[in-house]
């Protein structure tokens, strides 16, 4: 492993910036939003590269409420996080409403990584277990998961480090 301690920070920052560019140029990260893509980029690859796991496709920048969607037309919402809150989800009724929510994916991807950024696990939950777990986030006027550990055990465990 490299010893970043021996860098200046501006040599950090100046190298930081190449790292992203040069993913950005993989396509690894294709957004601002680094972690996200990040996970969303190796969700894709593991199950692509899994036998029995669908093979995903990552959906066009800027799709509403998907992030990949299978062969068979399935549509996933990937979302990573380094703690036990999950990014929110829009486009649903909001919180107290009667109406049902109209299905805007088959499936939520969760890529959780640890303190040093590195995939711990990856889990899969269909729609009406999310549907089971989501919470409003008031400040953000949308839903998310907790990832308590009923939650956890309501998901399909698709990769564990």
């Amino acid at each position: 492993m490299l010893d970043l301690s021996a860098f200046k920070t501006t040599d950090l920052v100046s190298l930081y910036s190449s790292v992203i560019k040069e993913l950005k140029g993989r396509e690894v990260i294709r957004t601002n939003n680094v972690i996200g893509d990040v996970g969303e980029y190796l969700a894709i690859e593991h199950y692509n590269n899994t036998p029995g796991l669908p093979t995903l496709a990552a959906a066009p920048i800027g799709t509403e409420n998907i992030d990949a969607i299978s062969r068979k037309g399935d549509r996933y919402s990937i979302k990573s996080t380094s703690g036990n809150v999950t990014g929110v989800f829009y486009g649903l009724e909001p919180e107290g409403s009667t109406n049902p929510d109209s299905q805007k994916f088959e499936y939520v991807i969760i890529c959780k990584f640890n303190d040093d950024y590195e995939l711990e696990e990856i889990l899969e939950m269909e729609w009406e277990i999310f549907l089971k777990h989501k919470r409003w986030h008031s400040r953000m006027n949308a839903w998310n998961l907790s990832l308590t550990k009923e939650v956890c055990n309501d998901c399909k465990i698709i990769f564990q480090k």
